[in-house]
């Protein structure tokens, strides 16, 4: 994808195993990668894997002054920041059971973070004359999930928030867009399966139309594409990175009327 090469980008986040996938995407296409992230382990061998090009700074997203560290150490190291990845994010949810910490606690992580994180970089991307950013929302933002009140609340938010990012940073030529993956082998699914990748495709393949979750590079890909020049009329979109998820609605990829005979 052109204009990757030799730019700079921050990914929240990016110590996970989609946000890695993530950060390796933009080491292949020659871009400059910081990492943040509370995972200083996964952090760190991420950043000895793929060398001088990824910088890795131990961050709590919802701290501001950690952010400003990160942006400004990003522009220590390589000289300035063309790229916004927010990717980090909190699944912590009890539906009704939740209290008023639970929200605040997820609101904080999964949507004001992405919007103190994005001015704090602001500056350092009129500095290039403009840049990208992409938000991770999710296919929570738009159905219905029981037991789930908090994360999908917050990752509609997401989409509402790139929309509004992108109108008012486009005289800045800032492009903002946000990409929603379907069920994709990451974190949280090693977590719930036990590293059973075949159990997950199986249950994963009714409510996708490619009968299967999604691989974390599958995303990585769509990031890298709204950052890309390959994407410069793209602005204030949500890309579905989902295998058909959210074109099926509730008929999933099963025949119901032949399941009335049986």
């Amino acid at each position: 994808m052109r204009g990757l090469d030799g730019k700079v980008a921050i990914v929240t986040g990016g110590a996970t195993l989609l946000g890695a996938a993530v950060v390796r995407a933009f080491a292949q296409a020659s871009t400059k990668v910081a990492v943040g992230d509370i995972d200083e382990d996964g952090g760190r061998r991420l950043a000895d894997e793929l060398g001088e090009r990824v910088l890795f700074l131990p961050t709590d997203i919802r701290d501001d002054a950690q952010l400003e560290r990160l942006a400004a150490e990003t522009v220590a190291r390589f000289g300035g920041i063309d790229f916004l990845v927010n990717l980090a994010c909190s699944y912590v949810d009890e539906g009704l059971a939740s209290g008023r910490d639970d929200w605040l606690e997820s609101l904080n992580v999964n949507v004001a973070s992405a919007a103190i994180a994005t001015k704090v970089v602001h500056p350092y991307l009129l500095r290039r004359g403009g840049g990208a950013i992409v938000n991770f929302a999710s296919i929570s933002a738009k159905v219905a999930q029981p037991g789930r009140w908090l994360y999908p609340v917050g990752k509609a938010a997401i989409v509402q928030l790139t929309r509004n990012m992108a109108m008012d940073l486009a005289a800045d030529s800032i492009r903002v867009n946000s990409v929603s993956p379907g069920w994709t082998w990451s974190k949280v699914m090693v977590e719930l399966s036990g590293g059973d990748r075949a159990k997950t495709n199986r249950i994963a393949a009714p409510f996708h139309l490619l009968g299967r979750a999604g691989d974390p590079e599958e995303v990585a890909n769509v990031v890298l594409f709204l950052c890309s020049d390959d994407a410069s009329f793209v602005t204030g979109a949500d890309y579905a990175a989902d295998g058909g998820y959210s074109a099926m609605g509730p008929e999933q990829a099963q025949p119901a009327i032949p399941k009335l005979a049986e």
